[in-house]
């Protein structure tokens, strides 16, 4: 889910970033801004590594996808330089997501851990099919109401941040 949700968002900025009442700029333009959306990321990366070692990953998960969802919101119902701040500001709190998840989610498996491992690679896919189903939504009703898709992806993070340590252990017991 992560995947997908950070693809397709990454896929509909220069897009997005073109349309009237965001900002209506050139495609040479919008793509320029993306490098804030990445720089963001590299800095969030940065203070991630620092805070990670002194809160749960479990937590950060969780914060940062519930940050991601609250500047999505902000990225479908505002317009102009609110909008488009809103969305490139993800890129902070994406910075961590996927490394963290990928490590809380392979953390206790034993034996079972490169099989574990097989599986979060194989949902890489969603790198592929969330963008589509994004696509779709912005093609039927409209750019800005299609980032609801990645924002569903970003709920589920969220729940899973929350709700991990007791997956964890109801895991390691079927497990062991």
């Amino acid at each position: 889910c992560y995947v997908g949700g950070e693809v397709a968002i990454g896929c509909f900025l220069v897009n997005f970033f073109g349309e009237a009442h965001i900002a209506g700029l050139e495609e040479h333009a919008a793509a320029a801004l993306i490098a804030y959306y990445w720089g963001g990321a590299m800095v969030g990366r940065f203070i991630g590594s620092a805070l990670l070692q002194k809160i749960a990953p479990s937590k950060a998960i969780a914060f940062n996808a519930f940050a991601v969802i609250v500047l999505l919101l902000v990225t479908i119902f505002t317009q102009g330089n609110i909008a488009l701040y809103a969305v490139l500001s993800i890129g902070l709190f994406n910075s961590i997501l996927f490394p963290t998840i990928f490590s809380v989610a392979i953390q206790g498996l034993g034996s079972l851990t490169s099989k574990g491992s097989g599986w979060l690679c194989l949902a890489i896919v969603g790198g592929a099919l969330i963008p589509l189903i994004q696509g779709v939504v912005a093609d039927v009703v409209n750019i800005q109401i299609s980032f609801i898709i990645p924002a569903l992806c970003y709920v589920f993070i969220a729940w899973y941040g929350l709700n991990v340590v007791k997956l964890t252990n109801k895991w390691q017991q079927t497990v062991n």
